[in-house]
């Protein structure tokens, strides 16, 4: 064979070989790829998470996984799959759950499409502003921004100067990331109990003896912390509004304890309700001048569509079930007081 055919013969094997090489890796960077884009991440733990901040680039978010103990991929691989994503340059900001078992694929899709993190803060019916302030403070990671504010303060901050805050934030589950703060969260539930409480009031029963939403909204606020009972609710409003009509006192012991603030010890005496403040219902006609707790939407209907009746009084069962007993007149009311007094003292002792 001469020279020149042993040259060619020669660089045919080369060629075959180098495409064999490049072949194989190719094979091998494939093979490598595809087993990271859906391999689970190591190191990860229940409640980890990844922040995003405004102004990230994409490898200072890569090495911020890094430092949490991510090590799997290579930013090569990292940045291909972004862009197969089509998450290159499209990662939102906002913490994301690293629960164990992510892959790069489901993080860089939840990055891409903003599935940030979300808490749950939850309003009770029936707390009032000092509860709910002191369980907002609580909140994490709800960026705190009122905490330094009183209650005048912070009604002027939301847009509502010279409102009291008493019952004007909605019961109700909100959500939140962690780049909102307790100001936003309050401005949602103000605007929620709103929305309610004009709702409530345009769809009322005709001849009601309130004069206003805001009468509807303090009335509403003795019915939930006169009874945690749902079906209880219209049959208690009811009460209250005859009563109203009728010119009576409404009587009701929650008005009394939320005038006596802090004094209040847990025991409601003959004493205290002698005592007169603009919310002692004992001793003064109407309806106290503002709400004395949150209201929640099914208080609001049972003032705005109170159920039909004649009884004026109620008084606990006693049983501890928390349902009322409810009487047209005086001598029938005294008598349920005296069968309440009786099951109490036989389940609790003397009172």
């Amino acid at each position: 064979m001469s020279a020149t055919g042993k040259r060619g013969r020669g660089l045919r094997i080369f060629f075959i070989l180098s495409a064999l090489l490049v072949g194989a890796f190719a094979y091998w960077a494939y093979d490598r790829y595809t087993g990271f884009v859906d391999a689970p991440l190591s190191g990860l733990e229940a409640g980890e998470s990844l922040v995003v901040e405004r102004g990230d680039s994409f490898a200072r978010v890569l090495q911020r996984l890094r430092d949490q103990g991510v090590r799997e991929g290579h930013e090569l691989e990292w940045q291909l799959l972004a862009r197969q994503l089509k998450a290159a340059g499209k990662i939102q900001v906002g913490e994301y759950p690293l629960a164990p078992g992510t892959t790069p694929r489901t993080l860089l899709v939840a990055m891409r499409d903003g599935k940030v993190l979300s808490y749950r803060f939850t309003i009770v019916e029936g707390w009032n502003i000092r509860q709910l302030r002191a369980a907002l403070a609580k909140a994490t990671p709800l960026r705190q921004e009122t905490a330094e504010l009183d209650d005048a303060a912070l009604m002027e901050k939301l847009g509502h100067p010279g409102e009291h805050p008493e019952g004007r934030f909605l019961p109700e589950t909100y959500v939140y990331t962690r780049n909102d703060t307790d100001l936003a969260l309050l401005g949602r539930a103000h605007a929620a109990l709103d929305k309610a409480l004009d709702a409530a009031w345009q769809s009322r029963d005709a001849d009601l003896p309130l004069q206003s939403k805001e009468e509807a909204l303090v009335l509403a606020s003795i019915v939930e912390k006169e009874t945690g009972i749902a079906d209880e609710r219209p049959q208690i409003a009811g009460v209250f509004l005859r009563r109203l009509k009728l010119g009576m006192r409404l009587q009701t012991d929650p008005t009394v304890i939320y005038g006596m603030g802090s004094t209040y010890a847990g025991n409601l005496r003959k004493v205290d309700l002698l005592a007169d403040t603009p919310y002692n219902t004992y001793t003064r006609d109407g309806l106290p001048p503002t709400p004395i707790a949150m209201v929640g939407a099914d208080a609001l209907k049972a003032v705005t569509h109170p159920a039909d009746g004649d009884a004026l009084y109620f008084v606990a069962v006693g049983d501890g079930s928390g349902r009322h007993v409810f009487s047209k007149t005086l001598a029938e009311h005294e008598a349920a007081v005296r069968e309440y007094i009786r099951r109490y003292r036989a389940q609790y002792g003397p009172k």
